[in-house]
């Protein structure tokens, strides 16, 4: 845990302090954010503050008076529910406004992890509980160089695997025939020799299943790639080392000399429309001026609906990368959410439009790595339709 970091950003925000409370790891932000062990057995409240000015707080229930013993600050004990309101009321005194892992109307839910209950006691004290949203941005969706370079490490060997891809396809289509679950597993395979890890399989979906966002290919029942499909493939993966961050894109092929006109229309509106995504980021980043998550999702849908497909682009625009594929900074997002969040240097998202037609859908996703002057798309970036 960076104490000072943290602290300096509670003050830059003019918030009295950040309270962190769990019980039975309800809050996995707590622990990644503290650096505590994921194995405390923790089966009693423990809270702890960190103020902006000062010495941090513990509090612990008397059976588990270790479990914050890593963390810098004084340790107070309770057992009764008595003794427990007494200590937090005297913990929070001297101060008004308090960070949680809340968000109003439950607006950014990968961050409200505070039950009802426990904000009407902070509340009940008098206290203003103002989200942590963006500190939690600042603290588990930046990345230091070394984790920078982990993500050029997965471009490089992720690029080279999805070109590949494409040409693995088209030798087995000509070559006796294939399916969306056998090149699935063929990218596994491939990710092994590569040292590449990921939470879930890539997606290989043709036809009527790239029109399904988040299709699943399984052994039984998946659907055979043929000469004259559409094919979609999503790719994620990182390095299998320590503190290692995701690479994430999505690109589109056609099995044959020539795609339909249709398939070339929507192609190039969505990718029309992520080139907005990235301009509108750059633009802002180079001007110095601060942007939103909500801003750049907007943009692209705005590009898409004056296409005509805006009722086809049924999700947000893109999602922070981390060490988790979906991390927790700003999402491009104006539709799930109103993503208010700011896009913050050292931090990384996809920009990933998509237009889902019952016979096909196209999606294009790059990813876009923010510096304090600068931003980029770290990956290559589809101009058209792969030939496979």
């Amino acid at each position: 845990m960076n104490l000072p970091a943290i602290q300096s950003a509670l003050r830059e925000r003019n918030i009295d302090g950040w309270l962190f409370y769990d019980h039975h790891h309800r809050d996995p932000i707590a622990y990644r954010v503290l650096e505590l062990p994921a194995s405390l057995m923790v089966t009693r409240r423990w809270y702890y503050l960190i103020p902006a000015h000062g010495e941090p707080v513990k509090l612990v229930h008397r059976i588990e008076s270790h479990h914050l013993d890593s963390l810098p600050g004084k340790t107070h004990q309770y057992s009764g529910w008595q003794e427990l309101f007494a200590q937090i009321k005297a913990m929070l005194a001297a101060y008004r406004d308090v960070a949680m892992q809340y968000s109003s109307n439950n607006l950014v839910f990968t961050v409200s992890m505070v039950d009802g209950g426990t904000l009407e006691m902070i509340r009940g004290l008098g206290k203003n509980v103002v989200s942590s949203a963006d500190l939690v941005a600042q603290f588990e969706a930046t990345w230091t160089e070394a984790q920078i370079k982990t993500h050029f490490e997965a471009r490089d060997a992720v690029d080279a695997i999805t070109a590949d891809a494409f040409k693995e396809i088209g030798h087995r289509v000509r070559d006796g025939g294939t399916n969306e679950y056998q090149i699935q597993q063929w990218f596994m395979e491939a990710f092994r020799r590569e040292n590449l890890v990921t939470d879930d399989p890539p997606i290989v979906a043709v036809n009527a299943n790239s029109g399904n966002p988040h299709y699943e290919p399984h052994a039984e029942g998946s659907a055979p790639i043929r000469e004259g499909d559409f094919v979609l493939l999503d790719v994620w993966a990182k390095k299998s080392t320590p503190g290692a961050v995701y690479y994430d894109i999505t690109w589109t092929g056609f099995v044959g000399k020539t795609p339909s006109d249709r398939m070339r229309e929507i192609f190039t509106i969505v990718s029309g429309g992520r080139d907005e995504g990235v301009k509108t980021v750059t633009d802002a980043i180079a001007n110095g001026r601060a942007i939103a998550g909500w801003e750049v999702d907007r943009a692209v849908r705005n590009h898409i609906k004056k296409a005509g497909f805006g009722e086809y682009f049924i999700h947000r625009t893109g999602h922070s990368i981390g060490t988790e594929v979906h991390a927790n900074g700003a999402n491009m997002d104006d539709l799930e959410i109103h993503d208010e969040r700011r896009i913050l240097p050292n931090s990384c998202f996809s920009i990933e439009p998509g237009i889902y037609l019952p016979e096909f859908g196209v999606r294009s996703e790059v990813n876009v790595l923010v510096r304090p002057k600068t931003a980029e798309v770290t990956g290559k970036i589809q101009r058209e339709i792969v030939l496979i």
